[in-house]
């Protein structure tokens, strides 16, 4: 039996943070009508409706102007509500990572390629994902498109991974603040394992604070990961809101608190110019 998530919020609080020119949300997810796009047998939540127009009078809110459609596990390797949402948003300022598996082959990529797709994304925290054996086998078919994997896997996959990691063809795209908890040490070896990569130019990670809190709301607990990651890689470094915030319970983020969580961490305006638009430009290829 899965579990059944609220819907996002219906009004946005404008948030204080300005947003610059041709910010980008990396992170975020379409949800359809289960008619159209029936959600997958094997999966961990059951969402709500969450479409274009949903998430449009979000963005307008927060001012994005580009976006990055993430193909949700409850799809499983399903991608046509993830590739419908980036034609209906536009592909000039839209683009996706999807699900995919070992067997995927050169003609198929090059269709994706072609409707926007960048990256393909490997998870743990939720059913729908290819396995982790199959990892090293799409990072190799992908390469030739200049695509990322896109990992969200908790650290005692992560830490297995690292070696597996750093031979890829492939940039990686940590989710989530690479997954670490906010009570966890400046030590810890998940952490150093990221920051290793973010050093060698062979990384980067999205700032999205809340997955990681262990207190709740307002979710502050964890600003300390954020403003590490931004201070050591400020050129690695990507934001992404996580609308409509699947596999959540109870209480629900208002995405304007989330983009203000940003502004906390990391308050000079250059710096988060890089985070918001110039990083996502480079890695999805925007303006090419």
């Amino acid at each position: 039996m899965t579990a059944p998530c609220p819907p996002p919020r219906s009004v946005t609080r404008k948030p204080a943070l300005i947003a610059p020119k041709t910010m980008c949300d990396c992170h975020f997810h379409i949800i359809g009508s289960p008619d159209a796009y029936p959600f997958a047998p094997q999966r961990s939540y059951t969402p709500p409706k969450a479409d274009e127009a949903d998430y449009l009078r979000m963005a307008s809110t927060l001012g994005i102007e580009r976006m990055v459609v993430v193909q949700p596990s409850v799809y499983g390797l399903d991608n046509r509500c993830t590739l419908d949402a980036i034609d209906r948003l536009g592909r000039e300022r839209t683009r996706g990572v999807v699900l995919l598996g070992a067997e995927v082959d050169a003609q198929e990529l090059r269709r994706l390629h072609e409707a926007g797709v960048r990256g393909v994304r490997f998870i743990t925290f939720a059913a729908g994902s290819a396995s982790l054996d199959d990892l090293k086998a799409v990072a190799h078919k992908i390469a030739d498109f200049g695509w990322h994997l896109q990992i969200y896997v908790g650290p005692e996959h992560l830490l297995d991974l690292i070696p597996t990691l750093k031979d890829l063809p492939v940039e990686i795209v940590f989710d989530h603040l690479g997954a670490v908890k906010a009570d966890r040490p400046e030590t810890d070896a998940a952490l150093t394992a990221v920051l290793g990569l973010l050093d060698a130019g062979r990384a980067w990670v999205k700032l999205t604070s809340y997955r990681s809190s262990v207190e709740g709301a307002p979710y502050r607990d964890a600003n300390w990961l954020v403003r590490t990651y931004a201070e050591r890689a400020p050129d690695r470094c990507l934001w992404g809101s996580d609308w409509p915030h699947p596999h959540m319970s109870g209480f629900m983020p208002d995405d304007g608190d989330l983009l203000d969580l940003l502004l906390d961490c990391v308050p000079d305006q250059r710096l988060l110019d890089r985070i918001l638009a110039d990083n996502p430009a480079r890695l999805y290829g925007f303006g090419d």
